[in-house]
């Protein structure tokens, strides 16, 4: 199943901030759609004013099954009716990452950055789901996707800071930080 994130004039998310954390910014848009289907759809033609990007969820990388047990265990699913903000992060890794093994990607991950054990502490007030985009073609290769409510605003600034310390993010080459609100249709 492909998920599909469209920047543009109207969709259920409204963007309240778009920035360049490191590399090319996208072009901001107002707003975010958010589609799945078992296909990739077109994509837009080129624009200022939107712009397409596609991603699979795929099994858990780097994981043992302890970690997979934990995060199971406590995570929470998308779509929560409290989760009213969220979060998009686009991210492409350097050359020298994908040129590791996955063994000496899975020690810089988890050994030396900590990413499961540091972040199970969020859980399960920031729901979240990796998008794998590297193998379509896409211009990041991860779409990282968080939900969560209002009041949790403030873990999860600490979760994303935490994050950008890691040995993990010295190999992050262009990453972008969308925040967005749910639209509420008035009913």
């Amino acid at each position: 199943m492909f998920r599909t994130f469209r920047g543009g004039h109207s969709g259920g998310w409204r963007i309240t901030s778009m920035s360049p954390v490191t590399g090319e910014p996208l072009p901001f848009v107002p707003a975010l759609s958010v589609t799945d289907s078992d296909a990739v759809s077109l994509p837009l033609v080129p624009s200022r004013n939107s712009w397409r990007l596609v991603g699979v969820a795929s099994y858990l990388r780097y994981t043992e099954r302890a970690e997979t047990e934990q995060l199971t265990a406590v995570q929470a699913g998308l779509d929560r009716p409290e989760a009213t903000s969220a979060a998009l992060i686009p991210i492409r890794k350097s050359q020298a990452w994908w040129e590791l093994t996955p063994e000496e990607r899975r020690k810089i991950f988890e050994d030396k950055s900590h990413h499961i054990a540091s972040s199970l502490r969020f859980l399960p007030a920031i729901a979240r789901q990796l998008y794998h985009c590297r193998d379509l073609g896409e211009p990041f290769d991860f779409l990282t996707w968080f939900e969560f409510a209002p009041a949790d605003a403030s873990a999860f600034e600490e979760l994303v800071a935490m994050l950008r310390q890691t040995e993990e993010w010295t190999y992050v080459e262009r990453e972008i930080d969308m925040r967005l609100v749910r639209e509420v249709l008035a009913g």
